[in-house]
């Protein structure tokens, strides 16, 4: 198997599938990875989804080593500000999206008696999961006592990219993925299409079984060589500008925030992460409802006067997928594949389900056809519904005040998957029956964080009635609020735990 390309995607690929396919025994997948010094790499600040700790726990990585190497801090969902309501008009609006689902401890689903008012005036993030104010107390999702990647609070990561990459580059050398520093000056193709071998200047032809295009936007295996067509959704996600910025703390011992902070602006949204040292900035906008020098205007009134003179650099990218990321003997993973604006931070989970899926499909028997339509079926439902999941933020709100939001409520900007799913709700909660496990990467209490807190209204009037359980529901809404008094009174703070594991690691290991 031959990756060409690093950065995150492709160090984490390489990573990944050396553990799975066993490159250390016999008869194991060999796998080299060919990347270019000339090829730099994103250094923001990126969030992940809780996915991301099976997969590093998997490669091998210490939870520790990856606070102390990687600037990481913990992550428990995101927070979105002025979403719902246009700044000014004197409305409260904030909500957020926590990892942690609902309690259902009691087998009695609370949703439906929330929506019937039997849960209180709280929005439905404050009543459903104690995470979401013990987010709001900057608390962390575990205690160092805890083992690696395991807390009672659900939870994935904040951290730099660049550093996150050379982490995985180590840990998959270690395991066995033979690297190569080195230019890929051609791709040559066979007769039948597939990729023949690549060229490169200092090691000549590479030839593989399998390759791995983890090449970024540049897509140089599977879009320049192999001419797979990419679909853009700027049809349906407007926002193709990003700019980023970095900004330390005030003082040492400021609070890391415990979730992403989304906060939307005029043209697009801005967001804030906490890594341990400082906070990664930036603001991701549509070039069709400003421009540049606005946009810039308006994050350096988000980074207010701390940031005078911080360096802001630019990005350009366009939402969408390419509907076929398997082609012969030649698979997309990471923005060779698809990209989406990361307000959902679905960038590197997607490059984690497409390592999995090649490692369950691995055609070890030479069935490259039968693998590559289960993969391309696979992922192409799976970054169609994360679209549908990431207009739901906006095409239900109640902003009016500027064309940008004007354009995201246009029914005809809304895909008609979505529509559904909305009409869905009128008169029904979002529930299993809308989720596919194997398929979406947003679970029904996601796609309730979201509509609930943008304040869709699921009428259920008519079948009130059912819902007979009402002291039952009271006690569990109860329960939901001692659980977060709780967490802030014995969970650490996000900087305590963080500081803590950058001279110690977590559960038993601590004492060794």
């Amino acid at each position: 198997m031959l990756i060409v390309g690093g950065g995150t995607a492709g160090w984490l690929t390489a990573g990944y599938l050396a553990k799975r396919l066993s490159t250390d025994l016999p008869g194991g997948a060999e796998i080299t990875l060919v990347e270019s010094r000339e090829i730099g790499v994103l250094g923001v600040g990126e969030g992940t989804f809780p996915t991301i700790r099976r997969t590093l726990a998997t490669i091998g990585i210490d939870e520790a080593e990856l606070v102390r190497r990687c600037g990481a801090t913990f992550k428990q969902g995101a927070k979105f500000v002025n979403w719902r309501h246009t700044p000014g008009d004197g409305a409260t609006d904030h909500y957020s999206h926590p990892f942690q689902g609902a309690d259902t401890k009691t087998g009695l689903e609370l949703l439906p008696y929330w929506l019937i008012g039997v849960g209180g005036s709280e929005n439905w993030d404050e009543v459903a999961t104690p995470q979401k104010k013990a987010s709001d107390a900057h608390r962390a999702p575990k205690l160092a006592s805890h083992a690696d990647y395991v807390g009672p609070l659900n939870y994935a990561f904040h951290f730099d990219a660049i550093a996150l990459a050379g982490l995985l580059r180590e840990h998959g050398v270690a395991n066995g993925v033979r690297h190569l520093t080195d230019t890929v000056t051609e791709v040559t193709l066979a007769a039948d299409g597939a990729i023949a071998g690549v060229r490169t200047q200092a090691n000549g032809v590479l030839d593989a079984d399998l390759y791995i295009d983890c090449t970024g936007f540049r897509a140089e295996l599977i879009g320049k060589a192999m001419g797979i067509p990419f679909r853009s959704c700027r049809d349906v996600l407007f926002c193709n500008r990003a700019m980023a910025a970095q900004l330390p703390y005030a003082a040492s011992g400021d609070p890391i925030a415990s979730y992403t902070i989304s906060t939307a602006q005029k043209a697009g949204w801005t967001w804030d992460i906490g890594l341990d040292r400082r906070r990664g900035i930036g603001h991701v906008y549509s070039s069709d409802h400003t421009d540049d020098e606005a946009a810039e205007r308006a994050l350096r009134t988000y980074l207010g006067p701390a940031g005078v003179g911080a360096e802001v650099r630019h990005f350009r990218f366009e939402a969408g997928y390419r509907e076929i990321n398997w082609h012969k003997n030649c698979v997309a993973v990471g923005l060779s594949s698809g990209f989406f604006e990361p307000l959902e931070a679905t960038g590197i989970v997607f490059s984690e389900v497409a390592a999995g899926l090649i490692a369950n499909l691995f055609p070890w028997g030479g069935d490259y056809e039968t693998s590559a339509r289960q993969f391309n079926l696979n992922l192409r439902r799976r970054y169609e519904r994360a679209r549908d999941f990431i207009k739901l933020h906006y095409c239900i709100s109640e902003r009016r005040d500027t064309a940008f939001w004007q354009d995201n409520v246009a029914t005809s900007s809304i895909p008609d998957s979505l529509l559904e799913m909305l009409d869905r709700w009128r008169h029904r909660w979002p529930s299993e029956l809308d989720i596919d496990s194997q398929i979406d990467i947003f679970t029904e209490p996601s796609w309730q964080y979201v509509l609930y807190g943008m304040g869709w209204r699921t009428d259920l009037t008519a079948k009130a009635g059912t819902f007979r359980y009402h002291d039952d529901a009271r006690r569990a809404f109860a329960e939901v609020r001692q659980q977060a008094q709780f967490a802030i009174r014995n969970l650490p703070s996000n900087r305590d735990l963080v500081e803590y594991a950058q001279t110690r690691r977590f559960g038993a290991k601590a004492a060794a």
